[in-house]
């Protein structure tokens, strides 16, 4: 049978090219995001690809509940999960630490951190039951170098690191494997996102290099993953 991965963030920038690069390669995909149009979309054109397969999960990881019931509704032929890429991730606002939205905070908390620990915590019952798998948590450059304007963006960050260490530790006796991939600056959604939709401030942080693509971040972690 070939290999099941678990996308999270699947409908969008990295999550997209990654689930493309998965199927291509002869995976059979689980996508999750919050857009059931997106997800609908994207499942035609994987199906148009003849993937091996493709099963869509409509749900917000900032919803702990929603998490836990989107993986327990898995049939159980797809309940064989090989690779869990926690890739569901945003930045919110860009602002000095005493300017900063509480708001984008608490979401920045929500989804970079609590929402990688409940799809993780959901998943990898069905992992140990196997005796393998493996996990690779998509954190940031700004998780290893804080910036100005950065803060609980980084924070948030820095935990995806710290918490890819101590799954490594903690899950080594039931063969799962754990790799955190951080990139660095890259053109997707991202800082559309981060500025509401304010296409201007977005361009701008661009300005005076080639940054990375999603495509290449598909590429790392295919190759991780192989």
């Amino acid at each position: 049978m070939a290999k099941t991965v678990f996308i999270t963030g699947a409908t969008s920038g990295f999550g997209k090219a990654m689930t493309h690069r998965f199927s291509r390669e002869g995976y059979r995909v689980i996508i999750t995001g919050r857009r059931q149009s997106r997800l609908a979309d994207l499942e035609k054109e994987l199906n148009a690809q003849d993937c091996a397969g493709v099963k869509t999960l409509c749900f917000d990881v900032l919803e702990r509940k929603a998490c836990f019931e989107a993986v327990a509704s898995l049939p159980k032929d797809w309940q064989m999960i090989d690779l869990l890429i926690n890739n569901a991730g945003l930045a919110a606002g860009r602002d000095l630490f005493e300017e900063a939205l509480l708001e984008d905070w608490e979401t920045m908390i929500d989804t970079n951190i609590k929402g990688l620990l409940y799809i993780t915590r959901a998943v990898i019952p069905l992992m140990v039951r196997q005796n393998r798998g493996h996990i690779i948590n998509i954190g940031s450059i700004a998780g290893k170098e804080v910036y100005e304007r950065g803060n609980v963006y980084c924070a948030t960050k820095a935990a995806v690191d710290a918490l890819s260490q101590a799954m490594r530790a903690d899950l080594l006796r039931h063969q799962i494997k754990v790799t955190a991939i951080h990139p660095g600056a890259a053109e997707t959604e991202f800082s559309l996102v981060r500025f509401k939709g304010d296409p201007e401030k977005a361009a701008k942080v661009y300005e005076g290099y080639t940054p990375l693509s999603a495509e290449d971040i598909a590429d790392i972690t295919f190759y991780t993953a192989s």
